[in-house]
């Protein structure tokens, strides 16, 4: 039986136990699942010497089930927020040779022979796994999606590597039903996105690139191509935002490594930014939730990180300059227990949570269901059409008026105010970020180079602070040591001399930042 078509997929990574915990589960709430079927899956990948095929976003491979063979062709099979929609063409075959006669699909033959043209295929690697497929159907709306557990190897010359997914594909009904089946098929079991499709896993394990690391995730640079919709840039921006949220969810609960902590919340804060930057082409209300949920777990991650911030770069690096009859020991050893017993145990409690889960798919879910849509609003398709190099400028220089309103006080702020601008500045950056490869990089540079060595004084204006805080946070230990009690005065002296003296290079910063052009206008 041949099959052809686009296929919608959702693709995620779990740990083995976990996914073994929940292949055996019984029922999903709001859906009937059938039994379960196991089956053992060989499938052989093919490409040109170049991999023309695999630059061209297409797999081909044949895959033995049970005695008979099939031939599939996967046109598209770039992953994102762990979504894969290729138009597929399957066929049956005689055995484990290509056989393109089969293909019933004219475009589909005529994309393999552009891409291939006079060149040889081969098999570059075979996957081997065992498939335990179940059936999710749901009257309401229709839905009906293939559950599919795969645990088994890549295999590459004399080399082989584990592989194991969980695949979700619609087979009718809304896409948004993947996603809820996700929500309750997960539960509070942490997963990833998969960034890669199997195919890809395949080629880089050939190459001998070794398996990604739950290390802590910096965002790529954002590209826009010219012409990109302003809907488009904002889909673009949220699946970028997305990636380093749930990487870095991971890396937390991997590691203790700090930058895991600061990526994630640069993560939350990058995607608050997007929603405010956009807001005059979406539905504000649609984003209120996921808003709000972004805003608690950066909080939380914030706690961490900004003890690691108190810790190593506040006070650790006083202990040398500080007095030989100060010991800063019992100071260290509160502050320490403080972010690992209990700032670090709320934040990874949560982390672990079914509803951090359900924030991380309604995004996906957001982000790749036009989440943003507002019925009652007519304009808005003109207003999300509308190129993107048109929407930056206008939102550059609607937050760049922000910064500019404190700016103009800078002398006069209070400490609060400050903060504020602050967070202005990081929005104006976050900005920046999303929208400069749009303008030429020698007018961005100049104008960046100024705002972080302002954002640096902010910076430190703002660890300070936190220094401050050390006798509220410190208070139950200053009744018991005279010790704590006489580092905490040194580092809170030390740098309230350091801040005065920054402080006062922050207007002829400031004047230089203001007088750089604006490289939007």
């Amino acid at each position: 039986m041949s099959k052809s078509g686009r296929e919608i997929e959702l693709k995620l990574e779990l740990d083995p136990t976990a996914q073994d915990a929940i292949k055996r589960a019984g029922t999903i709430a709001g859906f009937t699942a059938s039994r379960s079927v196991t089956k053992t899956l060989q499938s052989i990948y093919f490409d040109t010497p170049d991999q023309t095929l695999r630059k061209a976003k297409i797999s081909l491979r044949v895959r033995k089930v049970g005695r008979s063979w099939v031939q599939t062709a996967k046109l598209g099979t770039g992953v994102m927020g762990g979504l894969s929609s290729p138009v597929e063409a399957e066929h049956p075959v005689q055995g484990r040779a290509l056989d393109f006669s089969v293909i019933e699909d004219p475009a589909v033959r005529d994309k393999l022979a552009e891409a291939i043209g006079d060149a040889p295929l081969s098999e570059c690697f075979e996957t081997v796994m065992k498939r335990t497929t179940r059936q999710l159907t749901r009257e309401s709306d229709g839905a009906d999606i293939e559950l599919a557990f795969d645990t088994g190897n890549i295999l590459a010359g004399a080399g082989t590597q584990p592989l194991v997914e969980l695949e979700m594909e619609l087979k009718a009904g809304p896409s948004l039903a993947l996603y809820e089946a996700a929500k309750a098929l997960l539960g509070d079991t942490p997963f990833r996105f998969s960034p890669y499709s199997k195919a890809e896993r395949g080629y880089r394990f050939a190459e001998g690139q070794a398996p990604e690391e739950r290390a802590p995730y910096f965002a790529d640079d954002i590209r826009f191509s010219a012409g990109l919709s302003t809907e488009l840039a904002f889909r673009d921006v949220l699946r970028s935002c997305l990636t380093q949220i749930s990487e870095n969810r991971l890396a937390v609960l991997a590691s203790e490594d700090p930058e895991g902590p600061h990526q994630l919340r640069v993560g939350l804060r990058r995607l608050r930014s997007a929603f405010r930057l956009f807001r005059p082409v979406i539905n504000p209300a649609s984003m209120a939730p996921l808003d709000a949920t972004a805003r608690t777990i950066a909080n939380e991650a914030g706690a961490l990180r900004d003890l690691d911030v108190l810790l190593d770069e506040i006070v650790v690096p006083l202990v040398d300059k500080a007095p030989p009859s100060l010991s800063f020991d019992t100071l260290l050893a509160h502050l320490n227990a403080q972010r690992d017993q209990d700032t670090r145990t709320v934040l990874t409690d949560h982390l672990k949570s079914a509803e951090v889960n359900e924030f991380l798919l309604n995004l996906a879910a957001y982000t790749e269901g036009r989440g943003w849509l507002d019925p009652e609003n007519f304009g808005q398709t003109a207003l999300l059409a509308q190129p993107i190099e048109s929407y930056a400028g206008k939102a550059l220089a609607k937050q760049w008026k922000k910064v500019l309103g404190h700016g103009k006080r800078l002398e006069e702020l209070s400490i609060p105010e400050r903060h504020d601008m602050r967070k202005a500045m990081k929005k104006m950056r976050y900005g920046i970020e999303f929208f400069g490869c749009l303008y030429p990089a020698d007018t961005v540079k100049p104008f960046l180079k100024r705002m972080k060595k302002l954002q640096d004084i902010f910076g430190y204006l703002n660890d300070v602070a936190m220094a401050e805080t050390l006798p509220d946070k410190c208070r139950a230990l200053e009744k018991k040591s005279i010790e704590a009690t006489q580092a905490i005065g040194f580092v809170i002296g030390w740098h309230e001399a350091q801040c005065q003296a920054m402080w006062q290079h922050a207007k002829g910063y400031w004047d230089a930042t203001r007088q750089t052009p604006k490289f939007w206008t």
